[in-house]
């Protein structure tokens, strides 16, 4: 099963999205957008994006736990991901959303 995108509206009237692998495991998470259509156009960039590995952002948070970041070309943050356990899964994700994310469909969670 392919990886899918989800647009979905949080409780403060903001939009996000989030790139699901095939197995339905969250594999990156926007930033909060104004607007459905900014999500949309998060979507495409990060669509583009993720076929460039220096974009991605390798980190590790305050408590050692690694993990990462997909920036647009201006330097904005697209998206991140989960905290892993090792850097082996941290570069298993950026894998997994470069090849998920290009082709990857959207579906519309927002009821709007």
């Amino acid at each position: 099963m392919a990886g899918k995108f989800e647009i979905s509206k949080s409780k403060n009237g903001k939009f996000l999205f989030n790139l699901k692998a095939g197995n339905g495991q969250v594999i990156l998470t926007s930033q909060m957008y104004e607007s459905k259509t900014d999500a949309t156009q998060g979507i495409e960039s990060c669509k583009t994006n993720a076929a460039v590995d220096e974009r991605f952002v390798r980190a590790e948070s305050t408590s050692g736990q690694p993990y990462f970041s997909l920036k647009a070309a201006n330097g904005q943050v697209i998206g991140r991901s989960e905290m892993y356990s090792s850097e082996a899964s941290r570069e298993n994700g950026i894998a997994s959303v470069k090849s998920n994310a290009p082709g990857a469909p959207t579906n519309d969670l927002t009821g709007a």
